[in-house]
């Protein structure tokens, strides 16, 4: 379809029609028009499996490993991979636009959100995303960068005006949704955040950079519920208001257009860049079968697999991994997190596995035949409280594995109901009449003693087990945050004691009013174990083993949309069972399962540290591949890990007076350590595999044209006894700059493989941009400063073995703003 046929499809519309398509017409959908063709689509949420449009268990997706898992692989061929099944999900759940990736940077170690986002590095971060987005679409599906700019932290998120300055903007945080747009991607999402004094549904950034210099001719789509006023965010670049019917622009946009505060024009031009998506999306003129390739567990399987042991990042290991199952009798695997690990962050972006494969499964899975695997929990988490499940719970009407939801009246009759797998009802289905929401269950507990219930949602609540009320009142909603008002409402707790093994008929009741959602949640936890018995138990098993693997990590309470970590401690007593399990056997390996970092005080006296993040639905069959040896921890860092949170030089993400100013400017990340002369627990880039590499040679040109990328090419040589991958890293450096600069910056990596003995030459493309910066003078330009420019090879950032000089001339072509900027010259503006 051509632009002219766009253009005639818009002439057919009045004007009440076009802006009635700018709001979507359900949670999840674009609204239709029938009078030219233009059918719905629908949207998901997608960084790690798609969902669908409703929050529903039974409905299961496939569930990738977390963003940083993706990012610590450095392959953008897998993560390509990936994104095709991303949007073989979608096709199969009528999805036509998945809601990823997320583009925002790891700035502080604190963010809330980590897991979601791929690094600390805006090349690194911009070349996955990148990767993610083209396996999206070249498989029929649509794909949205998100959260446009700056959006890296939590706190106060809906209101949080962050200061940046311009350069900074340009060479960081803009530079991945750059990126973005050069592959192609067809949606964009404005943060809830401000930036420099305009929240980003009404800021200047819509239109330039992005439709602007950038040329993206896709939609600008608002996050859900960002939108609260009319003619400042229609005459931004905002092309699309989610969710709807209802919304701020509707009837308000009409008469600003008739009244002539907006011109016509601006709301055709989103109207095309709607229909445009449309075409592309296949949802407009004649409709077409998308092509829906299922493709077969097995396969799906086994690429999650291999992904988990792609990203799993061997931080420290003392000649104890892989162990040998032919030698091993007896295995310890310790830890709650060994049966109930964290696949997932908390948030808006979860889904419902198929099934999980616990790293407990996956040990035994691997040495069934061969050796006893025995599991302690150690002591309890204190957080984990889990919803009601089909393994503890029966529906007290069918005797069905489950809960049975109910929807009453206001006068308590029953309207609906229906048998449900889980006590998380996050849309419980609504029907004319609904006050009531009504959650129970048969549930037989397992160990006697004191038992911890919860009822989570807004409004009048009660809990009442065994006939014995545990929770009785009304609970105001005191947030406008999405995420907590409709997936993580508070929890509000009682306490009884039960008998093991005596049924109890747990009862839940959330009345229903305006703006409080309708999430409502029932959680159950057994008593807790004696701590000092706990830590024995788990302590005698290891010591008693021939290996021992103890599985630790965060839990949802400190990993989750909606709010920043005020700590990088694992904390429930993890770090105690971790010291406990090595002082009874040292050779232990310590698992490690969070989505970002975590302070790690035992890390020098573990056999080893293995770091899986949130891997995915095949979180135990992967770990157990790298344990074993079947699969090499294939993953590098993509973010700067602290060895305590006070060492880290960028941490604070709590706005004062509702400001968040970025004053470390350039500088996040390694960048930031460098400057600080502080050495991190483990840099950027940083991963051991199962063998040695010995960087021999670097060949790069002496001189380079300012405007043009160039080639360097590095020789490496596998000195060990097993085959095994390295990610060789390019950085760049210049001391003698006439603007500020970090100490070195990321330009470029290539991966390579090697057996035994073997000399292989790693390719490494270098952008022209990586010699570039950004000059706000003269209507602001990407510049490139002549003069000697330091080439740093090797593993990582803190460890570069090979290095030499370059020489930038000037560029060949001064379009497009671009220049050159001699040693000599005067210093321009800093970040």
């Amino acid at each position: 379809m051509t632009e002219d046929d766009l253009t005639r499809l818009l002439e057919k519309l009045d004007l009440r029609q076009k802006v009635r398509l700018l709001t979507g017409s359900t949670t999840w959908r674009t609204a239709a028009e029938p009078d030219i063709g233009l059918r719905e689509m629908v949207m998901s949420d997608g960084p790690a499996g798609v969902r669908g449009e409703a929050w529903d268990e039974r409905d299961q997706s496939v569930l990738l490993p977390s963003a940083s898992a993706l990012a610590a692989s450095w392959d953008t061929d897998l993560v390509g991979r990936l994104g095709g099944l991303l949007a073989a999900e979608a096709r199969r759940k009528g999805v036509q636009i998945v809601l990823a990736p997320t583009l925002n940077l790891h700035r502080s170690p604190l963010g809330g959100r980590h897991f979601e986002c791929f690094s600390e590095d805006p090349l690194l971060t911009g070349l996955i995303g990148a990767a993610l987005i083209r396996g999206v679409q070249t498989n029929g599906v649509s794909a949205a960068a998100k959260h446009y700019v700056a959006n890296d932290s939590e706190q106060e998120r809906l209101t949080v005006d962050v200061r940046v300055p311009e350069r900074v903007l340009r060479e960081v945080y803009l530079a991945p949704f750059e990126a973005a747009v050069a592959a192609g991607v067809r949606l964009v999402m404005a943060g809830y955040n401000g930036v420099n004094g305009a929240t980003m549904s009404a800021n200047p950034l819509l239109r330039e950079p992005l439709k602007s210099e950038w040329g993206f001719d896709g939609v600008v789509v608002s996050d859900w519920g960002a939108v609260r006023s009319t003619l400042d965010t229609s005459r931004a670049g905002l092309d699309l208001v989610m969710p709807g019917p209802q919304g701020p622009w509707g009837e308000a946009l009409v008469r600003a257009v008739r009244e002539g505060a907006l011109p016509e024009s601006v709301v055709d031009d989103k109207v095309r860049r709607l229909l445009r998506l449309a075409h592309r999306a296949g949802a407009l003129g004649p409709a077409r079968p998308a092509p829906v390739t299922l493709q077969r567990p097995s396969e799906v399987r086994q690429l999650l697999r291999k992904t988990v042991a792609a990203g799993a990042v061997l931080l420290a290991n003392r000649g104890v991994l892989p162990l040998d199952p032919a030698a091993l009798r007896s295995v310890a695997v310790i830890g709650e997190h060994a049966t109930r690990p964290r696949t997932q962050g908390g948030g808006s972006a979860g889904v419902f596995p198929h099934a999980v494969v616990s790293p407990l499964d996956g040990i035994r899975a691997a040495l069934r035949g061969r050796a006893l695997v025995v599991h302690a929990p150690g002591p309890a988490l204190e957080s984990r409280h889990p919803p009601l499940d089909t393994d503890s719970c029966r529906d007290p009407r069918s005797g069905a594995p489950g809960v049975l939801l109910r929807v009453l009246d206001a006068y308590g009759g029953e309207l609906y109901a229906e048998h449900r797998l889980s006590g998380a009802q996050l849309e419980p289905t609504l029907v004319r009449g609904a006050h009531t929401v009504e959650i129970s269950a048969l549930l037989r507990p397992t160990t006697s003693g004191e038992w911890t219930f919860s009822v989570a949602g807004f409004g009048r609540m009660s809990l009442t087990v065994d006939g014995q009320t545990l929770v009785e009142g009304a609970y105001p909603r005191e947030t406008d945050d999405p995420a907590v008002v409709h997936v993580k409402p508070p929890r509000q707790y009682g306490h009884i004691d039960l008998a093991a093994d005596r049924d109890v008929l747990v009862v839940a009741r959330r009345e229903l009013a305006p703006d409080t959602g309708r999430a409502t949640v029932v959680t159950a936890a057994p008593p807790s174990p004696d701590r000092a018995t706990a830590l024995a138990e788990a302590a005698a098993a290891a010591g008693a083993a021939d290996a021992a693997v103890v599985v630790v990590g965060t839990t949802e309470g400190t990993e989750s949309e909606g709010h920043d970590r005020t700590s990088l401690q694992l904390g429930a007593g993890q770090d105690e069972l971790v010291s406990a399990v090595l002082a009874a056997n040292p050779d232990a390996v310590v698992v490690v399962n969070s989505g970002s970092p975590v302070t790690m005080p035992w890390r020098n006296r573990a056999g080893a540290v293995l770091l899986v993040w949130f891997p995915g639905q095949e979180a135990g069959s992967g770990l157990a591949d790298v344990l074993f040896g079947r699969a090499e921890p294939g993953g590098r860092l993509p973010t700067t890990w602290p060895a305590r949170l006070s060492d880290a030089p960028v941490s604070r993400t709590r706005p004062t007076a509702g400001v968040l100013a970025y004053d470390e400017g350039l500088h996040l990340g390694y960048r930031a350590w460098l400057r600080a002369r502080r050495r991190p627990a483990y840099w950027f880039g940083h991963g051991l595999g199962y063998t040695t590499w010995e960087y021999r040679e670097l060949d790069a040109p002496a001189v380079v044209v300012g405007d043009a990328g160039f080639t360097v090419r590095v020789r490496v040589r596998n000195t060990g006894t097993r085959h095994g991958r390295e990610v060789v890293q390019v950085y760049l450096a210049r001391t003698d700059s006439v603007v500020e600069r970090p100490a070195r910056w990321l330009a470029g990596f290539a991966a390579v493989e090697a057996a035994p003995g073997e000399v292989v030459t790693a390719t490494v493309t270098v952008p022209a941009r990586a010699l570039q910066h950004w000059s706000a003078r003269d209507g602001g330009g990407w510049r490139t400063e002549t003069g000697e420019f330091q080439l740093l090879v090797g593993r990582s950032a803190g460890e570069l073995p090979l290095g030499t000089a370059l020489y930038a001339e000037p560029p060949r072509s001064h379009s497009g703003g671009d220049g050159a900027v001699t040693a000599a010259g005067q210093a321009e503006d800093g970040p």
